[in-house]
């Protein structure tokens, strides 16, 4: 970057210099493991919260609904798909949970890898989900409970308090979700472990309830069901199938929660792979054993999509059955609201320990060690939300922001991969240019590099390099971002001179225009935009060939292969198909749900252009005096000299210390 403000005209040096702070990457302390909040979830407790955040409504509300809308008993292959997609972004966010052991998930993801601007959008973005999503679920559990009294509460408010026509919002306030979120946020406000029993006890009363429903509904299955008579397994064909795929996904949304506990987890690089694989795991085949036996027990065009499970029971004549159901259900909507509500503050204090959101959020109670205003702020703003919004409002209003962070956590797992470690120097971490690199013994700070040998060698001090002119043509194994030396003598000459990971790094870039691209021609190609078959064949080949040269070009670079915690396989194979998946999927979202980003986004960048960008921390280590620039003389014998001082400011003639160059210093003057 240095060359290029030396390159650049003295007009365009402010804008080099506001890139430089956008896309700043966060440094991490050598010492991973070190936190204010409390380490003590196991890899159980990690299990346990990661199935509380997928099986919940989901599993209640969801499978009917699809089964009856859009894809009939074949509802069982939609979630296998929905399954193995998730299963793509579960693995991103499973190597960066335990490679990166801080709360945030995908915000810190971003931020450790891409930049500060895309981490801070990121988690802006996230912010807003989970408090969407927290008081959807909210109003879903007040719903189901009223039904069960046959709207009695609903009757009461409407008639006692008040009601309302305006649009998007409810025509009641919903007192009873309001209250159950403040309730929720105040239990989890009293510290994580807390939290996790809470978890445990309805997760386990939710499991067991499903276990239930398996045994006593596969007893009930009647085959004819699926049946031509009835319509057939999949009367929708396979694109109601792959409709059907698109809103399964999102039955599988919250595994997440399991990176944003990694900096709770007691051994985060061994529990949360663990506990991401099994959780979902579990959840998925609890949704694809539930679609079994609730296509078996009724025909599938006679569902109640408001509550299919319980309904079924009740219409086989086991009303006792269909209470249980229902006390099931409840539980498990209250361990995806305590999810919500666990992951939101963290996400907050994460964001606000960094400089970039309000510092009030990056305060820990040092009893309970958890980010309580965090949490008693985002929970009654949760509470409003479920007061006075409307549950189909809130419903299209979700998904966006999940997936623009699964798309940027799989870029960023490639942008890593291939990122080579550096040193991080003693007294100046400020200054690494690779700052979510591990920790590596630093130099002294003056010393004698002697070249002996014939074998080239690259030296790197702090953010400056110094490469010798002459290169070894072939290796056995080139550097971590580097062309691998087999297509050294094919490519060496368009890409070999690029910096290691540059290369990697432009393609990630392309991949996602062309999956963006690709996927748009898609879904808007032969309807809305009515292109002719020539044109529209056309461009699939181009982007395809885009996409599958960006892959092949991010395959040619050697990766890092040496790392002690999990690895996600495949790359960048795995993570690509995530971006891909992903980004069909945000295609699919309404016109109306867009709006809403472009708009929430457009305040989040009011917010970090007024408070973020200037009480970023990442920015303050920039501007302390400590940071040091390195010099090299090279002297008659052919020895290498490194000299390290202090930055000068502009204006200021450079000058080398004699105290740590006497050599340097004898050699300039006899110059």
């Amino acid at each position: 970057m240095s060359e290029t403000m030396a390159t650049c005209p003295r007009g365009c040096t402010p804008a080099v210099r506001l890139c430089q702070k956008l896309n700043r990457l966060k440094t991490l302390d050598d010492d991973m493991m070190a936190t204010s909040l409390k380490r003590c979830l196991s890899t159980l407790d990690l299990t346990l919260l990661g199935v509380g955040g997928m099986v919940g409504s989901g599993l209640y509300v969801l499978t009917g609904t699809v089964a009856k809308d859009m894809v009939g008993p074949a509802v069982i292959i939609s979630f296998i798909f929905a399954g193995i997609a998730s299963l793509l972004a579960a693995f991103c966010y499973a190597e960066f949970g335990a490679r990166i052991p801080k709360t945030g998930s995908a915000y810190m993801f971003t931020y450790v890898s891409v930049g500060e601007i895309w981490a801070f959008l990121i988690g802006w973005n996230v912010i807003l989900e989970n408090m969407i999503g927290g008081a959807a679920v909210a109003r879903a559990w007040s719903g189901y409970l009223d039904s069960i009294f046959n709207h009695a509460i609903q009757n009461f408010t409407e008639t006692h308090i008040m009601q309302w026509n305006v649009p998007f919002l409810a025509h009641y306030p919903d007192v009873l979700a309001a209250g159950i979120l403040i309730v929720a946020s105040f239990f989890i406000s009293f510290g994580v472990q807390v939290s996790s029993y809470l978890n445990h006890i309805f997760s386990i009363i939710s499991m067991a309830v499903i276990v239930f429903i398996l045994v006593f509904g596969f007893m009930l299955a009647e085959p004819a069901n699926w049946s031509q008579k009835e319509g057939g397994f999949a009367p929708f064909g396979l694109s109601g199938i792959l409709a059907g795929s698109a809103t399964c996904f999102y039955a599988f949304v919250g595994f997440d929660v399991i990176a944003s506990s990694s900096e709770e987890a007691k051994n985060p690089q061994k529990a949360v792979p663990i506990a991401t694989a099994i959780s979902l795991a579990l959840a998925a085949t609890a949704y694809i054993l539930v679609s079994t036996v609730l296509t078996l027990m009724v025909p599938w065009h006679t569902l109640d999509p408001n509550s299919a499970l319980a309904d079924a029971f009740f219409r086989r004549g086991y009303s006792w059955a269909g209470v249980i159901v229902a006390v099931g259900s409840i539980c498990a909507m209250n361990t995806v609201l305590l999810c919500n509500l666990f992951s939101l503050p963290r996400i907050v204090y994460a964001m606000a320990e960094d400089g970039l959101f309000f510092s009030i959020f990056a305060r820990v109670n040092p009893v309970t060690k958890v980010p309580v205003n965090a949490i008693l702020v985002f929970g009654v703003l949760m509470a409003t939300m479920a007061l006075i919004f409307d549950l189909e409002a809130l419903v299209q209003f979700l998904s966006i922001g999940t997936l623009l962070a699964y798309t940027f956590v799989a870029a960023s797992v490639i942008v890593l991969r291939f990122q080579p470690e550096k040193t991080n120097c003693k007294g100046s971490a400020s200054t690494s240019p690779n700052p979510n690199a591990e920790p590596s013994p630093a130099p002294s700070e003056s010393q004698t590099i002697a070249e002996d040998s014939g074998e080239l060698k690259q030296y790197e001090s702090f953010s400056d390099k110094l490469q010798l002119v002459e290169r070894q043509t072939m290796r056995e194994r080139r550097g971590v971002g580097q062309l691998k030396a087999y297509w050294e003598p094919y490519l060496g000459r368009l890409v070999g001179d690029c910096e290691p990971g540059e290369v990697v790094a432009f393609s990630v870039l392309t991949l996602i225009v062309s999956s963006v691209s690709l996927c748009a021609v898609i879904e808007f190609g032969t309807k809305q935009l009515q292109l002719p078959i020539w044109s529209f064949t056309m461009l699939l080949v181009i982007f395809s060939l885009a996409y599958v040269l960006s892959l092949a070009l991010i395959w040619i670079h050697e990766p890092q292969t040496n790392s002690k915690t999990f690895q996600v396989p495949l790359v960048p194979l795995t993570p690509a198909a995530s971006i891909l998946f992903n980004v069909f999927l945000m295609m699919k979202l309404s016109s109306l749900t867009w709006i809403r980003f472009t708009v929430w986004i457009a305040i989040g960048l009011f917010v970090y252009f007024g408070y973020g960008i200037w009480h970023s921390k990442e920015g303050m280590r920039e501007l302390q005096p400590k940071d040091m620039a390195a010099r090299y003389v090279v002297l008659p014998s052919g020895s290498l000299v490194e000299t390290v001082q202090p930055v000068q400011p502009d204006g200021q003639v450079d000058h080398i210390n004699p105290s740590t160059a006497s050599t340097a210093e004898e050699y300039a003057g006899k110059r």
